[in-house]
């Protein structure tokens, strides 16, 4: 019997046009150019400042753009991950009304959450619908409207943040393309350190949150910092190690784009020549589920059929992990 690996076949993505530079936000906080492009890398971020729109209209974009460029029926599509932390409401699923809305009408589809390490989680899930045989096209979005979510007075997390969506098509490989192993980590240390502390179950939401500004993100900058440097850092040199990679045979690092100096720290850790490490978090900061598949889409002409790609990503909860994947296509 043949082997079915999982291929990535097709990339979409959309960033809202607002731009929001370091410049502007030295108008808004105790910060400056310098200082936030030495310790985070990031020049400018999107932000989506319509009224009314949410994650689901970023996905909806990146999606068609997807099924545009790649000529697909959407009645074709089995399945819609949401990789996702700022669901456009509780209780029902983004990902459902995303599928309806490009008409994916005959696939199911539900949302996936792990912080920044949505996305590369969604990867292992929507690989392995594919490696089952039951499905042929399994479309993962990567999307978060970060911004309604931060606290613009918090120089801590405003700089940091910017909104975003990407999207891949995972469909079956005969050729041994696609993905080929995963190390993926989780360990709840991480709970108090990077969070949102009211709206859920256990505080819900009241006039007493709401006046305390609860409902913000919060993040202890230098324990994540730490541990993403570790995390990130040890996975992507153990998968290599795992499968026989040499610095040589990675072609690129695919990496979570939260902070220039936790990208160094794991290209140097793979021993990797800059030039092999894909990096645009000076376009958009950190848009958290959206990093990756925009990183695919932004550099998708420099990836080539055959080429050995290694992502890794690190996000709140701890979640954090990384994937060895062989490109499937030359681009068009």
């Amino acid at each position: 019997m043949t082997t079915i690996t999982a291929a990535i076949t097709a990339v979409g993505a959309y960033v809202p046009e607002f731009v929001l530079s370091n410049q502007v936000l030295e108008t808004m906080v105790d910060t400056n150019d310098e200082w936030i492009t030495t310790r985070t890398g990031i020049k400018e971020r999107r932000l989506l400042k319509e009224k009314g729109k949410g994650t689901s209209f970023m996905a909806i974009k990146a999606a068609q753009d997807l099924i545009a460029k790649a000529n697909i029926n959407p009645e074709e599509i089995d399945l819609v991950i949401m990789a996702t932390t700022t669901p456009d409401m509780p209780v029902a699923s983004t990902g459902v009304y995303v599928a309806s809305q490009i008409g994916a009408i005959n696939a199911f589809s539900y949302d996936l959450q792990a912080a920044c390490s949505s996305f590369l989680y969604g990867m292992s899930s929507a690989a392995a619908y594919i490696q089952s045989g039951r499905y042929k096209k399994v479309l993962l979005i990567g999307a978060d409207k970060m911004s309604s979510i931060i606290d613009y007075t918090d120089r801590a997390t405003c700089i940091i943040f910017g909104d975003g969506a990407g999207a891949v098509l995972f469909e079956p490989n005969y050729e041994g393309l696609g993905l080929q192993d995963e190390i993926l980590k989780s360990d709840g240390i991480g709970r108090e350190y990077l969070k949102i502390d009211a709206g859920g179950s256990i505080l819900p939401p009241s006039i007493e949150t709401v006046e305390n500004r609860q409902h913000f993100v919060f993040q202890d900058g230098k324990t994540v910092f730490k541990y993403a440097v570790s995390g990130m850092a040890d996975v992507s040199a153990k998968i290599m190690e795992r499968n026989n990679l040499t610095k040589d045979d990675v072609n690129w690092l695919i990496a979570h784009q939260a902070n220039k100096r936790i990208i160094d720290a794991t290209a140097n850790r793979m021993e990797l020549d800059e030039e092999k490490v894909l990096v645009n978090i000076h376009r958009y900061g950190n848009t958290t589920s959206a990093t990756l598949p925009l990183l695919l889409h932004d550099f998708e002409d420099k990836l080539k059929k055959g080429d050995n790609l290694i992502f890794a990503a690190f996000g709140g909860g701890f979640t954090w992990g990384s994937i060895y994947l062989k490109w499937a296509y030359n681009k068009q």
